[in-house]
């Protein structure tokens, strides 16, 4: 049978865990939860991982800011060497992974930098909406200087966040697949560029990376999108005592919910709109968010919230009760 493409985009949970300091040492560690499940589904699916970046190049940033001594580097750099440290770091943990399982003669992988065009005109570089970089209390936020916004973490830096018109790479990506590898791409929503004529030039900005894998998703054919998080899944009223987690939501629920408020900016709600899209844009296909640690549980149908785009609740609610 051919197999399926499955899409799984890895929030920045996957290296960094809440109240870790994020040291090497931790981020590997942490990568061995998604990785090992990406491995197991690697015999069944074509992968094509994408992945966050906010802690690192907000790292970044805060060490440039520290340091007068080398001149500054714009954003799109930080992004592009973020690419890079991540994508290194989810290779050398896959490769383990696999030979652990005994089928690292099968696969073949590679972390490709990956260009992300956006439209010169996009009302995004008028109001800066994306976090990044580490969670401040209200008072610190205060003393930064750049924009915060609050989020549902906590008061993060904000930057420039235009809308993804298309992934550059997206036909090498799709020829790699189609030829076995595993493919590492889009790492931190891609490095964002406007096209003048025939050629690019880089724009201080921050793509959000669901939005960017969705319109990978679109653009390579994937069958199966996964968001993996650090929640189980998208929630009504989530935080408080009556929190409920959606297994299974229409778009038109979720576009509801979403307008209620349930999905705060800057957490939930670009993963709701990114399931939203890809679906909407797929016909028939499959997008679920889920847990970091439920990702094969998820592709199963098992684990997670289900977007799909009918008004008939799927019934795989009942069955993962």
């Amino acid at each position: 049978m051919k197999k399926q493409t499955l899409l799984i985009a890895l929030g920045g949970n996957a290296l960094i865990r809440k109240g870790q300091e994020g040291s090497v040492k931790e981020q590997f560690e942490n990568l061995k939860i998604p990785i090992r499940q990406i491995a197991r589904l690697s015999e069944k699916y074509k992968i094509i991982i994408t992945h966050g970046n906010g802690p690192q190049v907000g790292n970044l940033l805060l060490q440039q800011e520290c340091c007068d001594a080398v001149p500054k580097l714009p954003l799109e750099i930080l992004v592009a060497q973020t690419q890079g440290q991540i994508g290194y770091m989810i290779e050398s943990t896959l490769d383990s992974a696999l030979m652990d399982l005994g089928i690292d003669s099968k696969h073949h992988f590679v972390s490709l930098i990956t260009y992300v065009v956006v439209d010169e005109n996009d009302p995004g570089f008028q109001n800066p909406s994306k976090p990044i970089g580490p969670v401040y209390t209200k008072e610190q936020a205060k003393l930064v200087p750049y924009p915060t916004r609050k989020t549902a973490k906590g008061y993060r830096r904000v930057v420039v966040s235009p809308e993804p018109v298309t992934v550059v790479e997206k036909n090498e990506i799709r020829k790699l697949i189609d030829m076995g590898f595993i493919v590492i791409c889009c790492g931190g929503g891609g490095i964002p560029v406007i096209r003048e004529e025939r050629s690019f030039h880089g724009v201080d900005a921050v793509i959000d990376k669901d939005l960017v894998s969705a319109k990978l998703a679109e653009e390579v054919g994937v069958d199966i999108f996964i968001i993996a998080t650090d929640v189980d899944g998208a929630f009504l009223n989530y935080g408080k005592p009556e929190q409920k987690l959606l297994c299974s939501v229409t778009s038109e629920e979720a576009a509801l919910y979403s307008d209620q408020g349930h999905f705060p900016p800057g957490s939930m709600k670009p993963k709701i709109e990114a399931v939203m899209r890809f679906f909407t844009r797929n016909h028939g296909k499959r997008a679920v968010i889920t847990s970091v640690e439920a990702i094969e549980d998820a592709v199963a149908g098992k684990a997670g919230t289900e977007i799909v785009n009918r008004h008939i609740r799927n019934t795989s609610e009942s069955q993962k009760k």
